[in-house]
């Protein structure tokens, strides 16, 4: 998925090196989108491995050491997620964790995103939601 956002905005494509910010939910999605990175970006990448079809099957082997690889090109910020999201109160709050992440690294001020999240997420998921946020934020 790609996001833009700005006064102007032509297209919401992202063509290759031009991502300022990148979260990858997955190491091996962390590499796959490196080419959509811009020179002096961030990636933002969850450290969960999740198999592909050729690993399941055997045909591959899952790329080792991909976050240190990652780490040796580029400004990437490596999080555990799925932990963080755990001790927030559910492991589908994984995105928000990464979302936090990512804020702390925008100049959109925190209580515009606390804002969103409160105008957005379903009174019963909130506690979680603010939590795996600030777990993130707080990195």
């Amino acid at each position: 998925t790609y996001v833009k956002y700005g006064d102007v905005v032509y297209s919401p494509i992202i063509d290759e090196g031009e991502a300022d910010i990148i979260l990858a939910f997955e190491s091996l999605e962390a590499y796959r989108a490196l080419p959509y990175l811009k020179k002096g970006g961030i990636m933002i990448a969850n450290t969960q491995q999740t198999d592909p079809m050729p690993v399941i099957t055997g045909a591959m082997e899952y790329p080792q050491d991909i976050h240190a690889k990652l780490a040796k090109k580029i400004n990437l910020k490596s999080v555990d997620a799925l932990g963080l999201a755990k001790e927030a109160g559910n492991i589908k709050a994984v995105n928000v964790v990464l979302i936090g992440v990512m804020a702390k690294n925008t100049e959109i001020p925190y209580e515009k995103w606390i804002e969103t999240i409160k105008a957005t997420v379903p009174e019963k998921f909130l506690d979680v939601n603010l939590k795996a946020f600030e777990l993130g934020y707080n990195l």
